[in-house]
């Protein structure tokens, strides 16, 4: 899935001052692309990642996902596209403790009305090393291992794009490259377009490409 940005802006305002969080920028990430948006803290990045996979309105410019214009759909037609054709992943878990493993990875598929492709599912978890946890709660799994879920349950829905902000920003040294190496495995194996905010050069170095943020801008 292609991703293209036409001098987007957000705008938000403090005050009286008008803070330019995404200041016109034009980008493009093609089909099957892994890319990492990187920069400082507070320079946008985030702000960007929710733009592109419609959590939020830009103020101005369009997004582009795959010839759809975000910034033209009705909210109850972008939320079902949120859902059916993206994948989120964040920096918090976001599980639900009282659920099992498996049914927070499918949450999603079951929101979206859609039959849950258990062979996909079984194949899914079986990449992630989460097979031997489905009935398992997230309580009784580890840092890692409550990404991974994360991880499965953003790609439960087979969505050609996936979000990731920070996603290994809560965990240690070994469990980030576990991590980082599994994003690399859906990459190859299923072909995914991967947008990942980082702020760690090491992670960001997985990428296809790199695209630095400053100031709400691309540098």
């Amino acid at each position: 899935m292609s991703v293209k940005t036409i001098d987007l802006h957000k705008d938000y305002k403090v005050g009286d001052n008008i803070i330019h969080a995404v200041n016109g920028i034009d980008l493009e990430v093609k089909d099957g692309t892994f890319a990492a948006i990187m920069g400082r803290s507070g320079c946008g990045k985030t702000t960007l990642l929710h733009l592109i996979g419609g959590l939020d309105r830009a103020s101005s410019g369009k997004v582009i996902v795959n010839d759809n214009d975000l910034s033209q759909m009705k909210d109850t037609a972008l939320s079902r596209f949120r859902c059916c054709e993206i994948g989120f992943v964040f920096q918090k878990f976001n599980l639900i403790n009282e659920m099992t493993v498996k049914e927070n990875i499918i949450t999603p598929v079951l929101i979206s009305k859609r039959k849950v492709n258990e062979d996909y599912i079984a194949e899914l978890t079986e990449v992630l090393g989460l097979s031997d946890r489905l009935d398992h709660t997230p309580l009784q799994l580890s840092g890692g291992q409550q990404q991974r879920v994360a991880i499965a349950r953003a790609l439960a829905n087979d969505p050609a794009l996936i979000l990731c902000d920070e996603p290994t920003g809560n965990l240690d040294k070994k469990n980030s490259e576990e991590v980082i190496a599994l994003l690399d495995k859906i990459h190859e194996k299923y072909g995914k377009t991967i947008i990942m905010v980082t702020h760690d050069p090491e992670i960001g170095a997985h990428a296809d490409i790199i695209l630095r943020i400053e100031d709400g801008m691309l540098i």
